[in-house]
């Protein structure tokens, strides 16, 4: 590397792409996160895709971003990019706002022509004068020397252009001293079927690494940090993914065949199209008509003795609401997973939000008590699969997990477990003796009020269930009004006695802390990075961050209440706050509160937190 080249030695970068939703901005997002992750870096990404479909080419509406951050000590994509891609103008516009005063802003010039700026609404020929831009600007001719690059590929024009961000992916390689050879790895599994393709992709991939060894005196490069990570295999994994295989895991532990009934919708759709493609696991996936449909036929699967999941978003968690109350009543395992978006009615479907908390707690009919829980990181939605799948089956109950666009799309750095560290999961089954004694479907363990399950085919223990009331001795159907009584007070105490069989709540940061700061699910790495940092300049906070939503953790009063100033952060108007404040008496919490269906800004809440320990 010349003495020319300026090099930034850094704990941490923060790189963005961006450009129009068809030229590849995920994919080489992806690309380069997966390079990273495999020499040791620890990552977190955020995919910002549009929320129109195939809005017109260079056209704002149409944008498409992916921020990746990398280094050491990462736990959010970062507030703002060290360097920015922007393959157009209007990429330019809607993301400028996302680069750091003295980051780097590479752009394709063929696409600054005067009909490119009309399309992203410039009112002047000059866009770095009119948006104020004061970062580094790196001017690079993508589409021309692509179409050099493979002008003998025999490919056509449009195959050709598609290549362009394989040639901005291998100018940030270059600029982020990362590996090619991991980066051709991975387009060969994805194109293995046309080498032409593959072969079109690896040359433009190289020959913009090569390039920026040509301009290595006109721009910063980065020599970034690794981290110190555990042994193990390391692989790159969005929270989608690894909530499917948090419910294969579950279901291998179990000794019950995994069952998915679900209907498409954004963006849960991916939890369906990883586990149909595993019928080599014997995973049923039935891909149903409706969202009603899609639960049913879980419910259906239950009943039969599977261990049966559903995957939806807020709108279809509604539409499933009435079908959830029928296996609350008829107790029956069931997983339900809400990856959360904005709404409400269709709303944001690209967009992330925490809002669907108090629909998931009570919205559906009568005293319909189920579990709920929520993930915090990508890779933590294994874990959490797998504990949601295991609470249903032992306490045979619904389970509702919840996730979010950020972490479901959002990717991390995941070291593959030893499953030899995971619990076997125990289902409460019938007994054979259990006939003798006169056994009946709603028979119950009197410490966990956990009823037996009794598989279909087991001989002697025919029964029937359904959505009416039950007797809670004869298992008959009953109107009568104190049973009634005694079956919501039954199945309620059969949830809140889950609180004996999870973690307790643990606080991290300065013991001797007066503010507490609370959150909950995907908000984790962008609190968990502020009470760091506040600790490092000197300021006492803590961080409480629940995965366990119903029932609470058993000490969950005991820490509150240890704190003088507590505040709660959500991506909505305070729902976690009200339901803390409505289950432990006394408790006044402050809010923060953001629907905006982007993740929290690391700036906005470090100066909420001080503001508070300042007041």
């Amino acid at each position: 590397m010349s003495e020319q080249t300026h090099v930034k030695d850094l704990e941490n970068v923060v790189v963005r792409f961006s450009g129009d939703s068809g030229d590849g901005m995920q994919l080489a997002g992806n690309l380069f996160s997966n390079i990273s992750a495999a020499i040791g870096d620890e990552i977190s990404t955020f995919p910002d895709y549009p929320a129109e479909i195939r809005a017109p080419q260079g056209t704002l509406g149409g944008v498409s971003g992916f921020q990746v951050h990398i280094g050491k000590g990462v736990y959010t994509p970062g507030d703002k990019a060290d360097v920015l891609v922007a393959m157009n103008p209007a990429a330019l516009k809607t993301n400028v706002k996302y680069v750091k005063a003295n980051g780097v802003i590479l752009f394709d010039t063929d696409s600054f022509e005067k009909s490119d700026l009309e399309k992203a609404a410039f009112k002047t020929d000059d866009p770095f004068t009119e948006l104020g831009i004061t970062q580094q600007l790196v001017p690079v001719a993508i589409t021309s020397m692509v179409k050099s690059s493979l002008a003998d590929s025999g490919l056509d024009n449009k195959a050709i252009l598609r290549c362009k961000n394989m040639f901005a992916l291998g100018l940030i390689c270059w600029l982020f001293d990362r590996p090619l050879e991991q980066a051709e790895h991975l387009l060969q599994n994805k194109f293995a079927k046309k080498p032409s393709v593959l072969e079109a992709n690896i040359k433009v991939m190289t020959d913009g690494y090569h390039y920026g060894g040509n301009i290595h005196a006109s721009v910063t490069t980065y020599h970034v940090e690794t981290g110190d990570a555990q042994k193990g295999i390391y692989t790159d994994i969005n929270g989608n993914r690894a909530t499917a295989l948090g419910l294969i895991a579950a279901s291998e532990k179990s000794g019950r065949p995994l069952f998915l009934g679900s209907y498409p919708i954004t963006p849960a759709s991916d939890i369906l199209h990883e586990l149909a493609k595993r019928k080599d696991l014997g995973v049923k996936v039935v891909q149903a008509e409706d969202e009603i449909a899609g639960v049913c036929t879980a419910i259906g699967a239950s009943f039969a003795g599977d261990l049966a999941a559903t995957s939806t978003s807020g709108p279809g968690l509604a539409l499933k609401s009435e079908a959830i109350g029928l296996a609350v009543m008829a107790e029956l395992p069931l997983v339900i997973i809400d990856v959360q978006r904005g709404g409400p009615s269709t709303g944001l479907p690209t967009k992330s939000e925490q809002t669907d908390l108090l629909q998931a707690l009570y919205g559906r009919n009568g005293e319909s008590p189920a579990v709920v829980l929520a993930a915090s990181t990508p890779s933590n939605c294994f874990d959490m699969a797998f504990q949601a799948a295991k609470i249903a089956l032992e306490h045979m109950t619904p389970v509702i997990l919840l996730t979010d666009a950020f972490i479901a799309n959002g990717s991390s750095a995941w070291r593959i477990p030893d499953m030899n560290e995971y619990p076997d999961i125990k289902p409460n089954y019938v007994k054979p003796e259990m006939l003798a004694e006169g056994w009946k479907p709603y028979k119950r363990d009197p410490e966990t009020h956990v009823r037996y399950w009794a598989i279909p085919g087991t001989e002697g223990f025919m029964h029937r269930l359904g959505g009416l009331e039950k007797d809670n001795v004869t298992s008959a159907i009953s109107t009568d009004p104190t049973n009634h009584q005694r079956m919501t007070d039954l199945r309620q105490a059969k949830i809140d006695y889950i609180a004996n069989c999870i973690p307790a709540l643990e606080v991290k940061g300065n013991p001797d802390a007066d503010l507490l700061v609370v959150g909950w699910g995907g908000t984790y790495g962008h609190l968990y990075s502020v009470v760091n940092e506040l600790n490092h300049e000197g300021k006492k906070v803590a961080l409480a961050h629940f995965n366990y939503i119903n029932p609470l953790p058993a000490n969950t009063a005991e820490v509150l209440k240890r704190y003088k100033k507590v505040v709660v952060c959500e991506q909505n108007n305070g729902q976690f706050a009200t339901q803390l404040c409505g289950k432990i008496p006394g408790l006044v919490v402050s809010r923060f509160n953001r629907v905006q269906g982007q993740p929290f800004m690391e700036s906005e809440l470090k100066e909420h937190f001080i503001k508070l320990m300042e007041e």
